[in-house]
């Protein structure tokens, strides 16, 4: 019996072939299309097919976030959070110090709020090296965010230091990592590579990531003549390039200079001729108290001359101190002596090593500027040594300083006797061209210093859209296609003012800001409690504000304008006291505006007797 398909002998399957004697042959209709046709139909067919694997694929690749919480805008309060799923990591933990505008506040430490929010995701926090502006901020978070910390010997050794302050040692998990070992942290290997800065045992990091390698130069710079230490491991970095790099993180804060930063060792020689010239004069020498390879070379010219060395300054005692227990840093016997030992000795035999290069108030050399150190006081005969550069903001304190020792007799030297820690354009080149990065992440540095990396990223071949320049609290999410911003979180300075963490915000500053520029006038008048009668007052109490004994009549016009605001609101039967508060502030700023030009800050103070 035949179906409907089967007509002489011949079947028709389900391919629209046609089958005769059981062999299978084309429809004529099929045979009709041209060559040329399928040929187009069949490329179409498969580029739409790679289309949608391509559309596919983008959906299942790897996007790791980039969240810097601090560090970008500005030179330090270095923090960048890694996460992907339910893995956190954490790069370095900084702290800033505070501007001019930001009256009575001693730190500026970052606004954690994300990590606090995903605290169960936080793995750790991995340090790069042991600038206060990459672990000065760690005693604080880690009261709230109490996860195990990384790093190098000397680094760990530094952390540990503010830990002993702050009565963390034994709540906080610290683990010692050695150049080339990695840790495993969630999903993420972190690898050390050895790297230079101005101070030893400074990091890179290699962050293996789901969505590919990304590497964190830390601060850096290529110093081929290291004091201590080897110098940097260009040859790993060189073969994670051969491997593939997704993105490199690379210091900005020299991007603006052009050439090579000079080696360390430069400076030794500066000093050892300043010491051959000075040899009947006292030596004190201003540095940053985190400069261990600094200290070092100083301290070879002062044994080499037969100085006796004294350090002053407590966070430069803590550095040395630490740095000579863990070995990175070598005081030939008889070398260190106590302060109290200085008058046992003549001033040509004598250098000290001090903190205050940055004009700080507080610190030693200021002090002994101003003639508030109680056991040291310069001489004329005293030759400074300034072994830093002012940075930016700091400018107008140092001249003050050196201003005063010149007035003080001295002789000031800032001079060729400082080399950055920090890489030039030609050695972030280099960086470029050993990773060859597919993207590029400038950090560290003021906005200026990120566009000026940026240009050189371009320079390096990298195209422009493969260049980000984030801010602080951006989510950058990064895969192996493609890197943008999507979204934003809480970022920016917490203010630390004495035991006080964040209790200081912009209102309380703007009211440290009219009372240090206007003063204050506080008026206060008591009331009785239940008929609201006028029982004293109001009395004007002035501080800051003009000098009291010269400006009787003015106070007097100002107590009358007061009364009438207060006796308006009585007759008013206004019993409402932030309202009369208000009348009272509003009537006595308009007075002194329009006599005074001035715009001090007003306390109404109301007091209630039965």
């Amino acid at each position: 019996m035949r179906t409907d398909n089967q007509r002489d002998g011949k079947n028709q399957n389900s391919n629209g072939k046609i089958q005769k004697n059981g062999k299978s042959q084309r429809d004529p209709r099929e045979m009709k299309e041209s060559r040329d046709y399928k040929e187009q139909r069949d490329t179409r067919e498969h580029r739409e097919q790679k289309k949608g694997e391509r559309r596919q694929t983008d959906v299942e690749l790897p996007k790791v976030k980039i969240i810097p919480l601090g560090g970008l805008e500005q030179i330090g309060m270095n923090i960048t959070a890694f996460e992907y799923e339910d893995n956190i990591i954490v790069v370095d933990c900084g702290l800033s110090f505070p501007t001019d505008d930001m009256l009575g506040i001693d730190l500026v430490i970052p606004d954690t709020t994300y990590l606090e929010q995903n605290l169960d995701k936080v793995k750790g926090f991995v340090i790069t090296h042991g600038h206060e502006d990459h672990i000065g901020a760690l005693p604080y978070v880690l009261q709230k965010i109490n996860v195990p910390v990384y790093g190098t010997k000397l680094t760990i050794g530094l952390i540990e230091n503010k830990l002993k302050e702050h009565n963390l040692m034994k709540s906080t998990k610290r683990k010692v990592v050695r150049h080339g070992q990695s840790i495993n942290l969630g999903c993420f290997r972190v690898e050390f590579i050895k790297m230079n800065h101005s101070i030893a045992d400074a990091a890179a990091l290699a962050i293996f990531t789901p969505a590919g390698v990304i590497v964190h130069t830390g601060d850096f710079k290529i110093d081929y003549t290291p004091v201590f230490g080897d110098a940097a491991d260009l040859q790993r970095f060189a073969e994670l390039g051969r491997k593939g790099v997704l993105a490199l993180m690379s210091d900005s804060t020299n991007a603006i200079r052009t050439g090579f930063t000079a080696s360390e060792r430069t400076v030794g020689k500066t000093f050892d001729a300043i010491f051959a010239e000075h040899k009947a004069n006292r030596i004190i020498v201003a540095t940053f108290a985190s400069n261990v390879d600094r200290v070092q070379q100083i301290i070879n010219s002062a044994y080499k001359y037969g100085r006796k060395v004294v350090v002053e300054g407590r966070s430069m005692v803590n550095v040395i101190t630490t740095a000579s227990e863990l070995g990175y840093i070598h005081i030939p016997d008889g070398t260190l002596i106590d302060i109290e030992e200085l008058k046992g000795y003549t001033d040509e035999q004598t250098v000290l090593i001090t903190t205050g290069s940055q004009g700080e108030s507080m610190a030693a050399l200021s002090r002994m500027a101003s003639n508030l150190h109680r056991k040291i006081s310069i001489q004329p005969n005293d030759v400074v040594i300034f072994s830093s550069t002012p940075i930016p903001g700091n400018e107008k304190a140092v001249s003050k300083v050196i201003n005063e020792l010149f007035q003080k007799g001295a002789e000031v030297i800032f001079q060729d006797t400082h080399v950055s820690g920090h890489a030039c354009q030609e050695e972030i080149k280099l960086m470029y061209a050993l990773l060859h990065p597919k993207f590029a992440l400038p950090v560290h540095g003021e906005y200026r210093h990120l566009v000026a990396n940026r240009g050189i990223a371009q320079s390096m071949g990298i195209p422009k859209e493969n260049i980000l320049l984030m801010s602080s609290g951006d989510v950058v999410e990064i895969s192996p296609e493609s890197c943008r911003v999507t979204g934003h979180v809480p970022s920016g300075g917490i203010l630390v003012d004495g035991l006080g963490v964040g209790d200081v915000g912009n209102i309380v500053l703007r009211d440290r800001q009219n009372l240090a520029q206007n003063g204050i006038i506080i008026v206060v008048l008591t009331l009785e409690k239940y008929s609201n009668q006028l029982l004293a007052g109001p009395d004007i109490v002035s501080r800051g504000f003009v000098y009291v004994r010269e400006s009787e009549d003015l106070l007097d016009e100002a107590k009358r304008v007061v009364d009438e605001a207060v006796m308006g609101c009585l007759d008013r039967r206004l019993t409402d006291w932030g309202k009369m508060k208000n009348i009272i502030r509003d009537s006595l700023s308009e007075f002194l505006w329009k006599r005074m030009k001035r715009n001090p800050m007003i306390l109404p103070i109301i007091m209630e007797v039965e």
